[in-house]
């Protein structure tokens, strides 16, 4: 072999994706939002070339759709679409929950355990963006003993989509203390080797997000082309 190889850790289209990436998840770039390569390049103080393949990758991710050569908007998922997406959480969060449960060993549980005190940690500190981060890296924890990589890259790209909602839920909810008491509770069941408890509340934990983030996004929608 050669002499050493220098390895570029992260490309500079990448460091870009993972800024939008973020701006939409946390709502700073809101559905709809027309998205110009020559502003961001001028905000990213970066050619155009870059802002054009981060923007690609956005869009292969369904967070982004490209309108033309000029730029892109943030996807505007309708109510129906939104409910799907949940709807396919459920599926596949409770069947790799399931799964995971009676293989997950001690490690798999202080891991958990861990992601769950830095989440609560977040919620006492009011800081949305960081609880919603978390929220989905401690339900990864949870599955994560299944072993299912092919189930979990589709569950990430889904994720992906629910995640900019669920935060946004976050953000306006007035009565937290119950979803931080579910994620819990699904971490003891789950120890407990409670199978059908766990995978039943964790059905019903994505249930009461969806319906309450429907009503949410339908009022909103109608506030604004009142």
């Amino acid at each position: 072999m050669g002499g050493k190889r220098a390895i570029k850790r992260q490309s500079l289209p990448d460091v870009i994706a993972d800024d939008i990436r973020e701006r939409i998840l946390n709502g700073d770039l809101t559905e709809g939002m027309t998205i110009r390569q020559e502003a961001l390049a001028e905000e990213y103080t970066v050619s155009r070339m870059p802002v054009r393949e981060a923007l690609k990758r956005l869009d292969a991710e369904g967070l982004v759709q490209l309108t033309n050569n000029l730029g892109a908007t943030v996807t505007k998922h309708s109510l129906d679409e939104i409910s799907e997406i949940f709807d396919l959480r459920i599926l596949i969060e409770v069947d790799l929950f399931r799964r995971a449960i009676p293989v997950m060993a001690k490690a798999d549980i202080e891991r958990c355990e861990r992601i769950l005190e830095a989440m609560e940690s977040s919620y006492d500190a009011d800081d949305v963006a960081k609880w919603g981060a978390l929220n989905y890296k401690y339900h990864a924890a949870l599955y994560a003993p299944a072993r299912r990589s092919l189930t979990n890259d589709v569950l990430q790209r889904v994720n992906l989509q629910s995640d900019r909602y669920v935060r946004m839920h976050l953000s306006v909810m007035r009565q937290r203390d119950p979803a931080r008491k579910e994620h819990r509770e699904l971490l003891e069941l789950a120890q407990a080797g409670k199978v059908d408890e766990a995978c039943a509340l964790l059905t019903r934990h994505i249930s009461q997000t969806k319906q309450n983030l429907l009503t949410l996004m339908a009022a909103k929608r109608a506030s604004d082309t009142a």
